[in-house]
This record gives structure tokens, sequence and C-alpha cells, in this order.
């Protein structure tokens, strides 16, 4: 049987460039694209707005002139306030905007919630329980937002929209990615199924759950979990920050997700999209360079 190729990319996350307020300095754009394409993979993620030019024709020279595609940029809206929507949409256009004027018209909105900024959510990240979920109608505010800043993104450009379960902010557990999928549009919204932040939210079986989720899932980030770092977060009442300070999330092959059954299962399907490898550190942690040529060779070994 003949699959289709799937191609595999990294991100500036990778390399301490996240969307949090943080101490530490991450690298310029320059050495991190580089080392993404020293590293063996195609493609990256955008990371913050002004990380890589915010001039379309010198984002397109940066990109492809290593041989890089972009396949997308994370956008962290806090949905659950409904006055934050219109300044959201606003700024997942801008964000689409230089991506399609660069020439990715294909890339996506990796939108998520404002994670990091909600004292209980940052906290008890790993560790939510039912006191700390929402009410039915506040899950349907965040869908609704999601929803209007698809279709905003779809119109204008004709782009299209995942939402990125995650730590530390609200759609982090399986319930909630339920709630979510539940009360979007399957045609304007799809899902980034992240296997890393899955098991973070509690989920057990991230096999299992993509499976569940297929229908929906138009974009993948390939992340390990360390569940002994998890347990020691839990007993030392670790934020999400300091989860990840710790190395919840591990090199690829090193924690407990199953990736040779998930690559298995994408190419049953012929998936033929991205798998980003996205292994989260702070600014100055570790050696990113290193760390994703071991989770490239890593993927090699399972044959991809």
């Amino acid at each position: 049987m003949n699959h289709k190729k799937i191609k595999i990319a990294n991100a500036p996350c990778s390399w301490g460039v996240l969307e949090f307020e943080l101490e530490g300095k991450s690298l310029g754009y320059e050495q991190v694209l580089n080392e993404i394409t020293e590293t063996g993979y195609e493609g990256t993620e955008l990371g913050d707005w002004d990380f890589m030019p915010t001039d379309p024709q010198q984002l397109h020279e940066e990109v492809s002139k290593r041989n890089l595609d972009m396949l997308g940029a994370f956008v962290p809206v806090a949905l659950l306030n409904e006055s934050a929507h219109a300044e959201g949409i606003e700024r997942a256009l801008k964000t689409a905007g230089l991506m399609y004027n660069a020439g990715y018209t294909n890339a996506f909105i990796v939108l998520a919630d404002d994670n990091g900024t909600v004292a209980a959510r940052t906290n008890n990240a790993g560790r939510i329980t039912k006191e700390h979920l929402l009410t039915d109608e506040q899950y349907k505010t965040i869908a609704k937002g999601a929803d209007a800043l698809a279709a905003a993104v779809k119109e204008k450009y004709g782009m299209r929209t995942v939402f990125h379960h995650h730590g530390g902010g609200y759609i982090e557990t399986p319930e909630e990615i339920d709630q979510l999928l539940a009360n979007t549009n399957p045609n304007l919204l799809g899902l980034c199924f992240d296997t890393g932040h899955y098991r973070l939210g509690g989920g057990i079986n991230p096999l299992a759950a993509l499976e569940k989720y297929y229908d929906r899932v138009w974009h993948v980030h390939f992340k390990d979990f360390n569940p002994a770092v998890a347990a020691q977060a839990g007993s030392n009442h670790w934020d999400y920050f300091g989860s990840v300070s710790n190395g919840v999330f591990c090199e690829l092959g090193k924690g407990d997700v199953p990736f040779e059954a998930i690559k298995t299962f994408l190419e049953s399907k012929n998936y033929d999209g991205w798998i980003v490898v996205e292994q989260d550190v702070l600014p100055g942690m570790g050696e990113p360079k290193i760390c994703a040529q071991r989770n490239r060779d890593f993927l090699k070994s399972i044959g991809l």
C-alpha cells in the first residue's frame, strides 16, 4: 500500500520562543531557522508576532532560502471573555495576512486560549478537577469566539483555523475538547491534536483520542510526555511553567506517547498534512538543536 508522505516540521517553541512573558533570552530567528533546516525538518511555524520578519517578502525570502515551508502561526485569545473576541479576530487576520501575502496560503491559524493568564488554570495545569471547569454556557462562549475567528480568517483569506488544546488554559482536558468540538462548526474549525498536551490534560490514550477526533483533526503536534515529572509536579505543586522547566515534555521516545502506533494510524488514514515536533522549553533552557536532532532521528527510526 502506498502511503501519502507525511511532512515533518519543527517550531520556534522548541527553541524557547513562547507566547508568554518570560524571563530569559530566546534565540534570533535566523539561528532558529538555520537549526530547523540543519536538523532535517521541512517546515516551521511562525512563532510570536515580531519574532520573524513581518514584511511578507522578507519573510518569504528567509523561509524559502532555507528550503522550508511555513505551515501555521499560534494565536492565543482569551476566548472566555467575549469582549476580547474582536481584538483576537483582528490579530488573527493580521497574522493570516502576513502568511498569505508571503505566499503561504495553506498555512493554519493555530488558535488557543490565552494560556498562562488565569491563575487557577496555570497553577493546576495537569491536575484539573471539576472545580476548575466552566459552565456549559461559558464553554459556548469560547466556541462562539473560536467559530467567529475561524469564519473571519476563512472569509478574508480562504485559510483554515485549528484549535490547539493546551495546558495552563481553558480547553485542556479531554472533556473540554469534547465541549469545544460539540459547540463549534466542523466546516470552520479543525483540531490541532497535540499528543503531549493531551497527556498533560489527563488524557490516558492519545492514540484512542486521535481515532475518536480524527474527522476534526487537520493538524498534528508531536510532543512526548514524562509521567514521572507530572507526578512530581503534583507532589510539589508546580504550576504549568514549573512542569515545563522540569521536563514534563521530554524528547520524543523518552516518554509514554505511543508514536509508532500513532504514525501507523495516520498512515492508515492517508494523512498527508504536517506533523510538527514541539518540545516546549523555556527561554535559555537546554540545548535545543541537539534535542531537535535527536527528535528527528527518533522519527526516522519509526519510519517518518
